[in-house]
């Protein structure tokens, strides 16, 4: 077996979703909603299946990616030609196929850290070398000096998500300035992994990082329907990227994938045509369920951190005056309290912050009042 994967340890996520079931927990690990699709896209998705159910256009339907092209235009005034938009089963497949057509053994990829757990063991399996520029809590900032310290001359790509999984941070303009400067510098490539450029709250607006100067050529941005309309286990996403970027991306995809049902491509390429309505409602939603959660764990004594994007919220667990560290508060939380958390140090390839848990607060308001009160018994356990 490959000692690389030989090695890694079950997944987090895993971990604690079977201990949930085991103990009839109530999950807010798991970072899917159980409510706010949109049931038209998934009417259309059934209606499609009544055409073609063979292989799909290894680059995506047409229309999807057409979709696509204006669905950027409206929403980010990017101007995307339909060509440059390869539709691959996932976000994480369009990962996979960027990491393995663009990294070479040897070459150095900057990593931020919390990080999205897929994206350490595909720069391994690459080859690439990792290098890590450290966000802490509370406000997950970057800096111009965390950059300078963090590339270096054999630096190629860097892998950067806004919105931030785990952290609930989007970035402001003058934090992706710096970035963008820096790799414009530096003749590095980014992959943006913008998955949750739907899911802002509170006014925000996503800003793409290839509308920065310079980093239209030099940018792979990563789009996702799942988190657009609330369907993850569709596994719709793609890329959109130069040709002489996306072309050995597509490479990389056609032996992966290869294709997505096109049932799924047609509903998703209905649904991005969605007028504004739909954005607002759905962001409007997931925010309701964000500041019922939240103020609900403030209620019990917990000190939550400022959620800007995502399903997710964190919770600083030395600031709530609880003694343990992040992995034993949710292990007693699953086991005892009836529970399940993800204890954010899971996301930290090397020196993590040891006292932050992350919640999904994507559920209905049934499942998070449980999960407030089994909370509010963990912390009561813990609290000095």
């Amino acid at each position: 077996m490959n000692p690389l994967y030989a090695n890694l340890p079950v997944s987090v996520f895993t971990r604690m979703s079977a201990l949930a079931a085991e103990h009839e927990a109530i999950n807010l690990g798991q970072g899917f909603p159980d409510f706010g699709w949109p049931e038209a896209v998934v009417e259309k998705a059934a209606e499609a299946l009544s055409g073609s159910n063979q292989y799909a256009p290894m680059p995506g339907l047409p229309e999807l990616r057409r979709a696509v092209a204006d669905h950027y235009r409206g929403h980010q005034g990017l101007e995307v030609d339909p060509e440059e938009v390869t539709v691959t089963s996932g976000a994480t497949e369009a990962i996979a196929a960027a990491i393995l057509a663009l990294v070479s053994p040897g070459d150095e990829v900057l990593l931020f850290q919390p990080l999205y757990d897929a994206y350490l063991p595909l720069v391994l399996r690459a080859g690439g070398v990792p290098r890590f520029v450290r966000l802490a809590p509370p406000d997950w900032r970057i800096t111009r000096e965390a950059l300078a310290e963090a590339f270096t001359p054999r630096t190629r790509l860097v892998v950067f998500n806004n919105p931030h999984n785990p952290s609930a941070r989007v970035f402001t303009r003058e934090e992706l300035g710096f970035l963008a400067e820096a790799c414009v510098a530096r003749d590095v490539v980014a992959l943006s992994d913008e998955v949750w450029e739907h899911v802002v709250f509170d006014g925000g607006a996503h800003l793409p990082l290839s509308a920065f100067p310079g980093m239209a050529e030099r940018t792979v941005k990563v789009g996702s329907a799942g988190k657009i309309f609330s369907l993850t286990g569709w596994k719709v996403g793609w890329i959109v990227a130069p040709p002489a970027l996306g072309g050995p991306i597509r490479m990389a995809h056609q032996y992966l994938a290869f294709a997505t049902p096109p049932n799924l491509q047609s509903a998703v390429a209905w649904g991005l045509g969605l007028g504004d309505a739909y954005y607002r409602e759905m962001r409007g939603r997931f925010a309701e369920a964000r500041d019922f959660l939240a103020g609900g764990l403030e209620q019990s004594g917990f000190k939550v951190l400022t959620a800007e994007g995502t399903y997710f919220l964190c919770v600083d667990l030395a600031a709530s005056g609880i003694s343990v560290d992040d992995e034993a508060f949710c292990l007693a939380a699953v086991c005892e309290a009836g529970v399940a958390a993800i204890p954010l140090s899971s996301f930290y390839a090397e020196d993590p912050a040891a006292n932050v848990i992350r919640l999904c607060f994507a559920k209905r308001r049934e499942t998070l009042e449980a999960g407030i009160e089994r909370l509010a018994t963990a912390r009561r356990q813990f609290a000095g």
